[in-house]
């Protein structure tokens, strides 16, 4: 037998104290000189898409381009001091642009300042839920959305991109209401021929060219593309034929701002805000666990959390607006060769001397080739392939994600997440409430007890019922438990004297099952049926001694295996179970 290749597991490193909570500075203290020249390399190279991706993703979520590269640079820096992943870049992110636009576009009133200090304000929002949720370990969150919703989710958002992008890609402006009757807004400006044919060109082409250069992995097709947008645009003076180019940006870096708005609808900046926390992690936790498992390092989810949270927060108070790790950024950074987080940080520099030193270099730059860097990004947010498996092997789960996805096609991103959320809980409540119990018998020639809808030929013992619940017992399928009880009492072929539960599937009760249990094992001794358990749990043990349903001998009730159950109710009632017949087994329960 081979022996097993311990090297490939994730490497846990406990740190304590101050290290815990600065990752990036103990990795600083342990830093090789060696790595740097790599390091340096990379963030350069970085850089070239840095820069139209924060610009245009900036645009995209409603506010000035320069407010794209402050949401990158201040949150590079912060995330090396306090993230714990060794190279995920963050920056503005293709996933949120929808939620911040939600907010932004219909409390700003057109003025950009007002933009731009309404999706700071986001920003401190997700920082501080990010912060908090991470300190109260709560990282565990966002696996509360199944894949299915997440697809759904996704779907929507990539779609409302798309919308919200298109009349820049076409050279012309729509007032957004919503993603459905933005696409009836769009098809009656292109009927109306009120596109641009230069833009819509400069568009296009970018467009095509990016998904072009994707196959090519070591080309920075992003950069490549807009710069051609760019020099089409110097070049062929294509400003004067209406197409709409960025204009020049403001010199400087971005100062401390506290961002604060009186009189706006605070409630939909902190549902948005807290929408942004939730979208930026789910995407950030498993970029961050994909090259965590690649590097041979674990990534504490807690300390991920803390580390988004600190790059929001300090963003937002620098003029940047939420943001996220990126899936197309953090791939450059691996091939280029980064080693820590230190390319980020030659990242950002490298963006704040250009602000400083050349911040005309982009006046030029087309929106549509803006439009269409956020296009490409969105595409690779689509799901169809998995969701064609999951329709096959369970079609209620495709539909749930359809259902999602017209949510947030329909109502927009920060009504769809509520959305998304809400169908969470409620698939986790259903599959709860409902869950699968089994009448158990013995099969001969087969150890232990079986369901007996799946073993027809299974033995039931007279006068002995065993059933098996499984799901954790609490409030919502409390009355349900009793219910399937009383059904398989009165579907017995044998009067019952003893009723065993199988608790084995049973992880936790709440004070409603516990009271029903209660309830339940006097209205049984009334009618002359006990009621024991087996294989009951130590914690759930716990529950029952503190919820009183031990009391009087009770334990006595509660046997370690099923078989000890069953040995011990032949030798109560000395029933001699070999000699019976065997009874055909029927009971009414889901397989």
């Amino acid at each position: 037998m081979p022996a097993p290749h311990y090297k490939s597991l994730p490497v846990i490193v406990q740190q304590r104290g101050w290290r815990r909570w600065l990752p990036g500075l103990h990795t600083l203290l342990h830093y090789r000189l060696g790595w740097l020249p790599r390091d340096i390399a990379a963030g350069l190279v970085l850089t070239s898409m840095l820069v139209p991706v924060g610009i245009a993703y900036a645009e995209a979520s409603g506010v000035a381009g320069i407010y794209g590269l402050y949401a990158t640079i201040v949150p590079l820096l912060a995330y090396a001091l306090f993230g714990p992943s060794r190279i995920l870049v963050l920056g503005p992110d293709s996933a949120l642009t929808a939620v911040i636009l939600a907010v932004v576009l219909p409390l700003s009133g057109g003025d950009p300042l007002r933009a731009i200090t309404l999706a700071s304000m986001m920003a401190v929002v997700a920082g501080l839920t990010c912060i908090v949720a991470g300190l109260l370990r709560l990282g565990f969150v966002t696996e509360l959305l199944s894949k299915p919703i997440r697809y759904g989710y996704m779907n929507g958002i990539a779609l409302s991109v798309v919308i919200s992008q298109t009349p820049k890609l076409l050279g012309f402006s729509i007032d957004s209401q919503g993603p459905v009757q933005d696409i009836w807004a769009i098809v009656g400006g292109v009927l109306d021929a009120q596109f641009n044919w230069a833009s819509l060109a400069i568009g296009g082409g970018t467009l095509a060219l990016i998904l072009l250069l994707r196959r090519f992995k070591r080309l920075p097709g992003i950069l490549i593309a807009v710069t051609l947008a760019t020099l089409a645009v110097e070049l062929l003076d294509l400003a004067r034929h209406g197409a709409s180019v960025l204009g020049e940006l403001p010199q400087g870096l971005p100062g401390f701002t506290l961002p604060w708005l009186s009189g706006v609808d605070l409630s939909a900046v902190v549902l948005g805000g807290v929408a942004a926390a939730l979208v930026a992690f789910a995407d950030t936790s498993v970029l961050s666990r994909t090259y965590a498992a690649r590097s041979g390092r674990h990534v504490d989810p807690n300390q991920e959390m803390v580390g988004l949270g600190a790059a929001n927060l300090i963003g937002g108070f620098f003029q940047g607006f939420p943001i996220s790790s990126s899936s197309s950024r953090t791939p450059v950074a691996e091939a280029a060769g980064a080693q820590t987080q230190m390319a980020g940080v030659v990242g950002a520099l490298a963006v704040a001397l250009l602000l400083v030193a050349a911040p005309n270099l982009m006046q030029h730059l087309p929106t549509s080739a803006l439009a269409a860097v956020v296009i490409a990004a969105v595409i690779g947010l689509f799901e169809v392939r998995d969701l064609i498996r999951i329709y096959r092997v369970q079609q209620w789960e495709f539909w749930l994600s359809m259902a999602c996805f017209a949510g947030v096609a329909t109502f927009g991103a920060i009504p769809g997440i509520g959305i998304a959320v809400l169908l969470a809980v409620i698939e986790f409540l259903w599959d709860g409430w409902r869950p699968h119990y089994a009448v158990l018998g013995q099969v001969d020639g087969v150890r232990g007890f079986h369901d007996i809808q799946r073993h027809p030929e299974a033995r039931l013992i007279p006068g002995l019922l065993l059933l098996r619940w499984d799901a954790p017992l609490f409030f919502a399928n409390a009355e349900q438990f009793q219910q399937c009880v009383l059904q398989a009492i009165t579907r017995s072929p044998t009067p019952v004297r003893r009723l065993v539960i199988a608790a084995e599937p049973v992880t936790s009760i709440d004070v409603t099952s516990a009271d029903m249990l209660a309830e339940l094992e006097q209205m049984l001794a009334e009618a002359g049926i006990e009621l024991h358990f087996a294989e009951v749990k130590g914690p759930v043990k716990d529950k029952f001694r503190r919820f009183g349903l031990l009391r009087e001998n009770r334990e006595q009730r509660i046997q370690p295996t099923v078989g000890a159950a069953v040995d011990a109710y032949l030798a109560d009632h000395g029933v001699d179970w070999q000699a019976e017949n065997r009874v055909p087994g029927r009971a009414g329960h889901r397989d």
